[in-house]
Parts: C-alpha cells; sequence; structure tokens
C-alpha cells in the first residue's frame, strides 16, 4: 500500500512502537524512514496529538494499527492526515465471529468485575477482546515478569503482549522519548479470555491473580 502511494525514499511514516516490528520493516522496505509516536494509554493505539508532534516536511503517511481489539481514534488521525496531507493507512486485526466475540466480551465483563490488584482493560462498547491485556502496578518490569511468572506456576497461561518496542530494538534503535509506550511495555498482562475457557477456568484465574494482587500496590 505504501509502494502504490508512492512513499519511498526521502519520506517519513509514522508509526508505533509499541507492538509488532512488521509495520517498521515495511516502511524500511519501500526505501521511507520508519518515525516514532507514542500511543494512547488506554487504547495503546497511536495517539493523534503525539503523531501531529512527530509530523515534518518530510512526513508523508501514517500506519494505523488497532490493537488488542481495540480500536484507534481514527476520526482523530484522518483529521492529522488532511491538515498535513498524509495518507492514512489503517492495519487491523482478525476479527473472531460475533458469536465468539459475545462470549469473549462475557468473559471479559467477568474478569473486570473480580479482579483486584491490577487494572483492568478500559473496554467501552467497541473492544472486541482480541487480548485482554491487564497492567500490573509496581516499578516495571520485574514487578509485571514475577507476576506472570507466579500465575503460570499456578497453571494460567499469559503471555507479555509487547516484550521489546520496536524503537529499542537494534536495527530501529531511536532516541526519542515515547513515555505511554515505555510503561505499557513495562506494566502489561495478557490473561487468557478465550471463548472456550469454563467458568471454573475463569474463577481460578481470578484467584491466582487476587491472590498475587494484593501484594503489589494498588491499581491506579
Amino acid at each position: 500500500m505504501l509502494k502504490a502511494a508512492g512513499v519511498g525514499v526521502g519520506h517519513e511514516v509514522v508509526v508505533p512502537a509499541f507492538g509488532n516490528v512488521e509495520v517498521a520493516e515495511a516502511v524500511s522496505l519501500v526505501g521511507a524512514l520508519p518515525v516514532f509516536a507514542d500511543i494512547d494509554p488506554v487504547t495503546y493505539c497511536l495517539d493523534p496529538s503525539a503523531v501531529e508532534a512527530a509530523v515534518t516536511p518530510r512526513t508523508a503517511a501514517v500506519v494505523v494499527v488497532h490493537r488488542f481489539g481495540r480500536r484507534a481514534d481514527i476520526a482523530r488521525l484522518h483529521g492529522v492526515g488532511q491538515r498535513h496531507g498524509l495518507l492514512v493507512l489503517e492495519q487491523g486485526e482478525s476479527e473472531a465471529p460475533y458469536d465468539e466475540m459475545a462470549q469473549r466480551r462475557q468473559r471479559a465483563a467477568y474478569l473486570d468485575a473480580k479482579l483486584k490488584g491490577v487494572r483492568t482493560p478500559d473496554g467501552g462498547e467497541t473492544h472486541a477482546y482480541q487480548q485482554y491485556v491487564v497492567r500490573v502496578p509496581g516499578n516495571g518490569r520485574p514487578d509485571r515478569d514475577a507476576f506472570a511468572r507466579a500465575l503460570r506456576a499456578k497453571g494460567v497461561e499469559c503471555r507479555v503482549p509487547v516484550k521489546t518496542p520496536v524503537h529499542r530494538l537494534p536495527e530501529f534503535r531511536r532516541c526519542v522519548a515515547l513515555p505511554e509506550t515505555e510503561r505499557a511495555a513495562d506494566e502489561t498482562l495478557a490473561l487468557p479470555v478465550d471463548a472456550s475457557l469454563t467458568k471454573r477456568e475463569m474463577q481460578r484465574i481470578v484467584s491466582a491473580c487476587n491472590a498475587l494482587g494484593g501484594l503489589l500496590q494498588p491499581a491506579f
């Protein structure tokens, strides 16, 4: 899509650093320079204000990635694109069938109501819960990672959704201030929310998390 739009050598493309490296790689493959902007701490998608602050005379496009089943503020991002004459591209996630999405939302609502000691996602009506991502409060990775190890020891599958932001990878290392991206990379943890989970399995997730959450600082 970038190549078809004429984006190439000498251009810059604003992309998120919180997520997969493939987006930045695609920008590099057409000869353009990926420029990283910070995320909104609620949606984990590009923050329109941060995108606008990253725009330079060389900026040709913005690649918006919808994250974890939550959509970016695409109306504001298109507004930024219109003001600066930029191409705004969207990369979505594969959507689950409607019935499965409804079940995921039910399980997410259960977790929202029961979990303590972690910060639950701000869902909203449009959240599809491709992943149920909480934040583990504390002083950074040691707390979140220890929490994850303890959950796995109790038989709860969980994973760190973004281990290293793209702007910290060797091939894309940038000296840029992305505080919300860094904080999200340090604190986020994806808990199971699959439609196949039984009520007993959901109770086990809550029991394991709440037993550990009492040892942490209160959720902010």
